[in-house]
């Protein structure tokens, strides 16, 4: 890379007073000369703070520029308008409640440097919890919220699959649905220019969209752990939850586009390494059996073996209905189990609601809007 290369960062904002001032401080400690790098903030129509807090940072830091876009459908929407204002070679983008590390931009950089097929580079996320004794906050912190390496089975550093050429559905919203989230992601910009990319304009989706436009242009996506970001999280249930209904319904309309076969794909994810079957099927999809679609299931069948035992005074029912009502507390362990782990103690049936409700939420999403689309996502247990 010849020269020190010009970088935009790019925040897409709406109502961030809570959060964004921190990610601007975090912002200006990473390394990297500030003659070189502009900050394009695309705000989506805030009512609260963020604008003034903005213009109270632009008196002091000319490199920060504000596109306001009022009445913003989207955050793809957004990113999109700060596109048009951007001078960087390589883009950068991170969110209003994140806080890049010192290293953030050289670290991506290097990778950028070392390979000239490599369109994005993207780096791990973890958490900054803002108020201590927040329960919301220290649930995503459990979970590993928004993280890149367990999403995909513990990636070390490395080059992301090749895209495949005819994608199933959890290869497209599943867990097999390789792409960066654009909390923490850089793209050369000399490559969406090529190929004329942009995000989509839809309320959701538009980081996965963008992701495997450019991978299936032969394009490599390189992960980076060490390029990694801390995400302050969402500290209201209600607001978490639907976070995760439109994280499932950004499924169907990926699916409805990059997948062509039709048939479901049933992925067991009660079994190791989550082996999968492709039924011929009249509508596209996915549904995965986890513990907690196994939990209902067996919970459904029992109380259905437990009414009929007692019409019909038959032993085998009896026998079924115990058999059920053993396999739903089982399935129910498997899925608590892991919240057993979480501090305090005091509060492990706090942390079962936050995981079962955030669980519910994800597979509402991904059964929304299926009249639209007819397309059935049946998302993961968690």
């Amino acid at each position: 890379m010849v020269g020190q290369p010009f970088v935009s960062v790019i925040i897409p904002v709406k109502n961030f007073e809570r959060t964004i001032e921190k990610t601007f401080e975090y912002l200006l400690n990473v390394d990297y000369p500030h003659q070189y790098w502009e900050w394009v903030i695309a705000d989506g129509g805030s009512n609260d703070k963020t604008i003034a807090i903005i213009k109270e940072w632009q008196k002091k830091y000319p490199f920060i520029k504000l596109v306001e876009v009022p009445g913003c459908p989207s955050p793809g929407f957004a990113r999109n308008r700060a596109l048009e204002a951007v001078k960087g070679d390589f883009l950068f983008f991170t969110d209003a409640d994140c806080a890049p590390d010192k290293n953030w931009i050289n670290e991506m950089l290097g990778h950028f440097e070392r390979d000239p097929k490599i369109a994005a580079v993207g780096g791990e996320v973890y958490t900054l919890k803002v108020d201590p004794d927040n329960m919301v906050e220290a649930w995503c912190q459990h979970f590993r919220f928004n993280m890149v390496s367990p999403r995909y089975g513990f990636i070390k550093e490395g080059y992301y699959p090749d895209f495949p050429k005819e994608p199933k559905p959890s290869e497209i919203g599943g867990h097999k649905g390789y792409f960066f989230g654009t909390c923490n992601v850089a793209y050369r910009k000399s490559v969406l220019d090529k190929l004329n990319l942009k995000f989509w304009e839809r309320p959701t989706g538009e980081d996965m969209n963008l992701s495997y436009e450019t991978r299936r242009n032969g394009y490599k996506f390189y992960f980076a752990p060490k390029a990694k970001v801390d995400h302050m999280h969402r500290a209201d249930l209600k607001v978490l939850r639907k976070v995760w209904i439109t994280y499932g319904q950004a499924h169907l309309p990926l699916i409805d586009k990059y997948v062509k076969k039709k048939g479901l794909e049933v992925i067991f994810q009660c079994l190791k390494n989550n082996p999968s079957l492709y039924l011929p099927f009249p509508i596209k999809g996915f549904v995965y059996l986890g513990n907690f679609h196994l939990m209902h299931i067996f919970a459904l069948l029992f109380l259905a073996s437990a009414v009929l035992s007692l019409i019909w005074q038959v032993p085998v029912l009896k026998f079924f209905s115990l058999a059920t009502f053993l396999l739903t507390l089982y399935f129910a362990y498997q899925y608590v189990k892991w919240n057993f782990g979480m501090e305090p103690k005091s509060k492990f049936f706090t942390w079962c609601k936050m995981k079962y409700l955030t669980n519910l939420s994800f597979i509402q999403g991904g059964l929304r809007d299926f009249a639209k689309y007819k397309i059935l996502c049946i998302e993961p247990s968690f």
